[in-house]
């Protein structure tokens, strides 16, 4: 398998070994064996759910430090919508972006600009007839790696765009480097994330070889500070910082990305298991009268992203009041892709497949009829006392020499009995007769 890598890390020292993980993780990238999880490289998305779901915390994800800013001689903030979000009424955007320079940033791009210009371009494409129907949103990592390992079908529906993240990148750096004659490499462009996925996504890009962005800063870590940084900043500050309208801020939250296209031939879904379900459709044909879907892993989309600090449902709140004051106050901006050429893709998305038993085809034959027995032979109730999520996962594990059937406790129930009749027999054929 092809090492990448990955956010979304294990403290183990936090572990405990309960299964919450293992039955959450929607591509089985979990496992718990000798009483501590283990995470299968290979399998995960980086989605990060384990994050969300682990009561000991024992799941984080891994974002650059604020010192890394140091090495570069301008720097530029590069805050998703979602960040928005995070803050009451009290906080205008204007106010919130004006806050970002307190961190020593040179200047901020609102990725919800670029987030208008992904949208222009997607109009377009789905306008023309060389695309295979309904196309499928790139914007979310977790969901491009969820097809790219688990719906390989799906690959051609993937819409071949850049994210904003990338394409506010990519502007901000040329801008800034033609207008201060500064060269590229000592521009830093720095995203402030709402998830783990997004951090994979910039140091192992799967549509290019480089990210334009620099480094990716948790939207946790800045939050509090982001706060102190705002309290002296005035309610009604005029902000030559704001480039975005409605439709872009709107993008942070489930349906903004299907708001921004204007057509009613498009379906938003939200939450990792219930993109798998629309996904599902999709394979089996039967969304015929959708054009376009955005599916986000998150719920609530990235307002619900695992390095958020708001509750998602109040922060899609927060978020209808920026919407409203960006109506309000005329920042009405529709951001256009004069050629969506350049946005597209330089790197063909590949499949990765999760259940590879062997390179030589003949062996994998063999192994996998092998795991169809012990498979069969398994209670097939998918309880994850095993320290893997499901029965089927447990026998993959025994073929590949990673578990063993008595890690089934029923199977170990099952030997244990028989072992116990075998003794009882053992201790009647050896048993000294007695004199009468």
């Amino acid at each position: 398998m092809t090492n990448y890598f990955h956010s979304v890390t294990l403290e183990e020292e936090k572990c405990r070994g309960c299964t919450n993980c293992i039955k959450h993780c929607p591509t089985e990238a979990i496992r718990v064996r000798k009483g501590k999880a283990t995470i299968i490289k290979e399998r995960c998305i980086d989605c990060g759910e384990c994050i969300r779901v682990c009561p000991y915390h024992a799941k984080k994800a891994v974002t650059d430090p604020f010192s890394v800013m140091s090495e570069y001689h301008f720097k530029i903030a590069l805050p998703a919508p979602t960040l928005y979000g995070q803050f009451g009424q009290e906080f205008s955007r204007e106010r919130i972006l004006r806050g970002l320079l307190g961190f020593g940033f040179d200047w901020v791009f609102e990725v919800a600009r670029a987030a208008e210009i992904v949208s222009d371009a997607t109009r377009q494409i789905i306008k023309t007839d060389n695309v295979k129907k309904p196309v499928i949103s790139s914007a979310c990592p977790a969901v491009v790696r969820l097809i790219q390992v688990r719906f390989p079908n799906l690959i051609k529906n993937l819409l071949k765009i850049e994210s904003p993240m990338e394409v506010a990148a990519r502007i901000a750096k040329h801008t800034i480097s033609k207008e201060k004659n500064i060269p590229s490499n000592k521009i830093g462009v720095f995203f402030i994330s709402p998830c783990a996925a997004k951090v994979t996504s910039v140091k192992a890009p799967y549509e290019k070889k480089e990210s334009f962005v620099s480094g990716v800063f948790s939207m946790k870590d800045i939050h509090i500070k982001l706060l102190e940084k705002m309290k002296n900043i005035p309610q009604d500050y005029d902000c030559d910082l704001v480039s975005s309208g409605a439709y872009g801020v709107g993008w942070a939250g489930s349906g903004g990305e299907c708001n921004a296209l204007e057509t009613s031939r498009s379906l938003a879904v939200h939450g990792i298991h219930n993109v798998i379900d629309i996904f599902e459709e999709i394979v089996e044909d039967r969304l015929n009268d959708v054009d376009f879907v955005e599916a986000l892993s998150c719920t609530e989309g990235c307002l619900g992203g695992p390095l958020t600090v708001v509750n998602p449902f109040v922060a899609r709140t927060n978020l209808k009041w920026q919407i409203g004051n960006a109506k309000k106050n005329g920042f009405s901006y529709e951001n256009t892709a004069a050629d969506y050429q350049d946005l597209l893709w330089t790197k063909d998305m590949e499949y990765k497949p999760i259940l590879k038993l062997d390179d030589n085809m003949m062996k994998a034959m063999m192994k996998m009829q092998k795991l169809e027995e012990i498979n069969d032979g398994l209670p097939g109730l998918d309880c994850g006392a095993c320290g893997s999520p499901r029965c089927r996962s447990l026998a993959e594990d025994i073929v590949r020499g990673l578990a063993f059937e008595t890690d089934c406790i029923f199977k170990l129930r099952e030997k244990v009995s028989d072992l116990a009749d075998q003794m009882k027999a053992l201790e009647h054929i050896y048993k000294p007769k007695t004199e009468d």
